[in-house]
């Protein structure tokens, strides 16, 4: 899901929430399936402006399922989004998300680290790639993204991550055409970022069964 504020992947048991009036695209990967809900302007939910990715349990993916049923009668249509309302009040934020550079020195770092992942760019070969100084590139990662560069690419790398074992890639292929030395690096990275195995997260995901 790509908006004005950044992007974000919303993977295996995972939903997004879109505020009202937010610009917004999105691209599915792999086989799925998307449901989607609107709500009253005056259904706020969740804190913020912006996106954000929740936890969908397994109660409240079958009352989604549902609640999206074609002729579905408008009292028992009522009745699921009392319970979906109640159940989103509760789920839990996973908010992992990549910001939008708006300095071009940066925006540029960003799309030469983005555009070949399994290389290892450091700060220094950035700085002198998008003409700027490696410490003025530090302090705009720190600035805008409120991270260290190391930090921010492990995070790209997680995402890029999702996105292979979504598709199908294997745990092994994943390491690899992300950055990592070892597949057992990448396990523990993805591990506790995402809160469980990229094994388990494949499995998940309906193009890893």
């Amino acid at each position: 899901m790509h908006t004005g504020h950044g992007t974000w992947v919303a993977g295996a048991h995972r939903g997004m929430w879109i505020p009202a009036g937010s610009w917004h695209e999105h691209r599915v990967h792999g086989r799925a399936e998307v449901h989607t809900l609107a709500f009253p302007l005056s259904s706020r939910l969740f804190p913020g402006a912006s996106p954000t990715v929740i936890a969908v349990s397994p109660l409240l993916r079958e009352l989604v399922i549902a609640c999206t049923e074609p002729d579905l009668p408008a009292a028992e249509r009522g009745r699921l989004r009392s319970v979906i309302r109640d159940r989103l009040r509760r789920a839990h934020l996973t908010p992992l998300m990549l910001p939008v550079a708006h300095d071009t020195r940066l925006a540029h770092a960003c799309r030469l680290v983005q555009d070949d992942l399994s290389c290892a760019r450091t700060i220094t070969w950035l700085a002198r790639e998008t003409g700027t100084s490696e410490r003025h590139l530090a302090r705009l990662f720190r600035t805008e993204f409120g991270t260290t560069y190391p930090q921010w690419r492990t995070n790209v790398r997680v995402f890029r991550a999702m996105l292979e074992l979504t598709a199908g890639a294997t745990v092994t292929q994943t390491a690899h055409r992300c950055g990592w030395a070892t597949t057992s690096a990448f396990v523990d990275t993805f591990a506790r970022t995402m809160g469980q195995t990229p094994g388990a997260y494949r499995s998940a995901s309906p193009s890893g069964s």
